[in-house]
């Protein structure tokens, strides 16, 4: 499998869990400038919707779309417990986190990246995070991971978006509980590896 990604966009997140299961991928990083990913593919050709992340199986078949992407890398390795078995409550329960986080957090940053974004729109933009992470804040203090004690493509989804905080100068200490979500999951191996492998971990002097 190839995963295209680009260096801290919403990719990490299916990135995360492939390291989490175990499951070999390669990775090909994409230039939004030119285009063109560094295996020297051009991308619109690989996902015509233009973003990242898209995954080519072996088979040839590509998949996009992070919560779709999550779903599948977890469930190729089941015993991993990634992602509960298809068809249980656990499951639904693990879907209903996954659209909260696309809908409601993934693209509640989308105007923030944006230049010509009016001042006083991302002050609107920045409220309505704010209410989201109060009540993932709440959600967290009553366990350590989106849906219980375990860790789940969920929480690989949430941490990849909420990382976007550090981009645009947002303040987690007003949710102790989130901050220390994003502590703990920052600190798992195959978390590290992630990071590292698509430079984000800051060389030791």
């Amino acid at each position: 499998m190839k995963l295209y990604y680009a260096p801290a966009a919403c990719s990490l997140a299916p990135h995360i869990v492939a390291r989490e299961a175990g499951l070999k991928i390669d990775l090909d990083k994409l230039n939004f400038a030119t285009g063109k990913t560094e295996g020297g593919e051009d991308f619109a050709k690989v996902n015509p919707k233009g973003y990242v992340p898209a995954l080519r199986l072996d088979n040839g078949e590509v998949l996009t779309e992070v919560a779709t992407l999550v779903q599948y890398l977890a469930d190729q390795a089941p015993k991993s417990g990634l992602a509960p078995a298809n068809g249980t409550f656990e499951r639904y329960r693990l879907q209903e986190w996954l659209t909260f986080v696309s809908t409601e957090i993934h693209k509640g940053f989308g105007p923030l990246w944006k230049p010509d974004t009016p001042d006083a729109m991302k002050e609107i933009v920045r409220a309505n995070l704010a209410k989201r992470f109060a009540y993932l804040d709440e959600q967290l203090a009553q366990r350590p991971y989106l849906t219980g004690n375990r860790f789940t493509a969920a929480d690989a989804y949430l941490f990849t978006v909420v990382n976007w905080t550090n981009f645009h100068k947002i303040d987690l200490k007003p949710y102790p509980n989130l901050k220390g979500f994003m502590d703990r999951v920052a600190a798992r191996p195959a978390v590290q590896q992630a990071l590292q492998a698509e430079g984000l971990l800051k060389q030791a002097a």
